[in-house]
C-alpha cells in the first residue's frame, strides 16, 4: 500500500472559503512542483491547485514513499483519496486500471509530456474556464456545483397537495 509520508496544506487568507467555493482543483505528479515528471501509480508526491478564471492558488503538497511501477494496485487507492475534490490529475503516464479507478472517483486522468511546466498547464486550464471548458472539464465543474438547498422551498411555500 502507498504509505502517506507527509501532506501539507496551505492555509488562506480570508478570501480562502469564497475562492475554494468557486475554484476547481487540479493536481500534477511531480517532484520539484514545477514540473509534471511522474507516473501516476510510481509518483512519489503530487501537488494539488485550486484555480479559477482569475486565480491560481496551491492548496496542498502531498508525498508517499517511493514506489516502483510493480503492478500493485493497492497502492492507488491511497492516492485516489489524497486526490478526492480533484477534477483531474496530470501525469506522464498512467496505467489502464489507474484510468478506470481514476474515472470512478470522478477524476480526470491527463496525460502530459515529460517535464511539461505546472505554471504552463494552469495557465493553459484558466484560459480554458475563461473561453469555455471543453467537454471533460464542464463535466467536472457540473458535478462540484451542489444543488441549491433553497430550491424546494418555493414548493413547500406553495402547499402540498396529496
Amino acid at each position: 500500500m502507498a504509505a502517506l509520508t507527509r501532506r501539507l496544506t496551505v492555509l488562506g487568507q480570508d478570501t480562502e472559503e469564497h475562492f475554494m467555493e468557486t475554484a476547481i482543483k487540479v493536481a500534477f505528479a511531480s517532484t520539484d512542483m514545477k514540473h509534471v515528471d511522474q507516473h501516476f501509480g510510481a509518483a512519489e508526491s503530487f501537488a494539488i491547485y485550486a484555480l479559477t478564471p482569475e486565480n491560481v492558488q496551491l492548496v496542498e503538497a502531498t508525498q508517499f514513499g517511493k514506489l516502483a511501477m510493480d503492478g500493485n494496485e493497492d497502492k492507488l487507492d491511497a492516492k485516489i483519496k489524497v486526490l478526492e475534490g480533484c477534477v483531474a490529475i496530470y501525469s506522464q503516464a498512467v496505467g489502464a486500471s489507474a484510468v478506470a479507478k481514476l474515472k470512478t472517483a470522478n477524476i480526470q486522468p491527463v496525460k502530459v509530456s515529460a517535464g511539461a511546466e505546472i505554471s504552463e498547464l494552469l495557465e493553459a486550464l484558466q484560459a480554458e474556464l475563461r473561453s469555455g471548458p471543453s467537454a471533460w472539464l464542464a463535466q467536472a465543474i457540473k458535478r462540484m456545483q451542489t444543488p441549491n438547498a433553497q430550491r424546494f422551498d418555493s414548493m413547500e411555500a406553495e402547499g402540498w397537495d396529496e
